[in-house]
């Protein structure tokens, strides 16, 4: 295994929209193993490929405390199954350091491939729910500094982007 590289915003590349994934083999088992033991080290509780530069629908979690649930999700897909919205403080890695309310469904439908390639399907709540938004729109190249406001935005661009400079 192998701790991969996370982008951090405003990388261009985080806008990429991936691509589905045509065969789960080996290869994709791989980065799939590659991403956990990235998130873990990170550390935090969710992990697109395209946060690692690799533009391919897929998605890796654990919201356990001691990393005993991971969830892998190939092409997920999710649809909102309330109108009704809560509000969560959400970070990311590619966006380290940052926390800001995000308005999102309360419950969700998703339906995704598993590790083997073989399909499911889950109804998600509370901080899944949340998760499996937040991954899934970083597979569609939007973070979740574009639900705030132009201002916190910039003001979150800019603090990175002067520490880039300092780091590099």
């Amino acid at each position: 295994m192998a701790i991969l590289n996370i982008l951090e915003f405003p990388d261009s590349r985080l806008r990429t929209i991936a691509k589905p994934v045509a065969v789960v083999d080996d290869e994709v088992r791989q980065l799939i193993d590659d991403m956990f033991e990235t998130m873990y080290e990170a550390p935090g509780i969710g992990l697109a490929a395209t946060q690692v530069n690799v533009h391919k629908r897929i998605v890796v979690m654990d919201l356990s405390e001691d990393r005993s649930e991971p969830l892998v999700f190939i092409n997920p897909e999710f649809e909102a199954l309330t109108d009704e919205t809560d509000q969560y403080q959400e970070g990311c890695l590619s966006v380290p350091g940052f926390y800001e309310n995000v308005d999102r469904p309360q419950r969700v439908k998703i339906n995704a491939l598993d590790r083997d390639g073989k399909p499911f399907e889950m109804i998600a709540e509370g901080l899944l729910a949340v998760c499996i938004q937040h991954e899934c729109d970083h597979l569609n190249g939007k973070l979740f500094v574009d639900y705030l406001s132009n201002l916190k935005r910039d003001r979150i661009k800019k603090k990175l982007e002067k520490l880039h400079r300092q780091n590099a």
